[in-house]
């Protein structure tokens, strides 16, 4: 029993450990990295580096909690950035989209997901019995759902 439980112990170490092994220091990043973050982010706070494979994703807020993740390549191109939205900035073809196929559904989070030209929103939608994370196309498109 006992060699079992440090058996489950080391194995809940190491995997606890790779799971974090991607988080890196701020010195780490490129500076062409970090130069094209602050430029177009230069409020940003609570500010926490890590790679994607071979990419930078950067996680901060701006302001009372606005939460926003970017990843960047080695060159300092932005690929993808995540922000948290407030419902009253979805694009109202959106919301013509959830009436009509969640009528039962109220919005609970959004996202505007930005890569390249293309935009996309994420939306969580809720009621007591059932939740749907929607994403939409910028005209209203149900892209993709799932029943969570």
């Amino acid at each position: 029993m006992k060699k079992q439980i440090t058996s489950l112990a080391t194995v809940l170490i190491l995997i606890s450990t790779a799971a974090f092994a991607q988080d890196i220091y701020p010195s780490q990043v490129p500076s062409v990295v970090v130069n094209s973050f602050k430029q177009a982010f230069p409020k940003a706070s609570d500010i926490d580096w890590e790679m994607d494979g071979e990419n930078y994703n950067v996680e901060f807020e701006i302001g009372w909690g606005t939460d926003h993740e970017i990843w960047y390549d080695a060159a300092g191109k932005m690929l993808k950035h995540v922000e948290e939205i407030s419902k009253g900035d979805l694009p109202k073809t959106i919301f013509s989209t959830i009436n009509t196929d969640f009528p039962e559904l109220k919005v609970d989070g959004v996202k505007k997901i930005t890569e390249g030209r293309d935009v996309s929103y994420s939306v969580e939608l809720e009621n007591f019995t059932e939740e749907w994370k929607v994403i939409f196309s910028s005209t209203g498109e149900v892209l993709h759902k799932i029943n969570d």
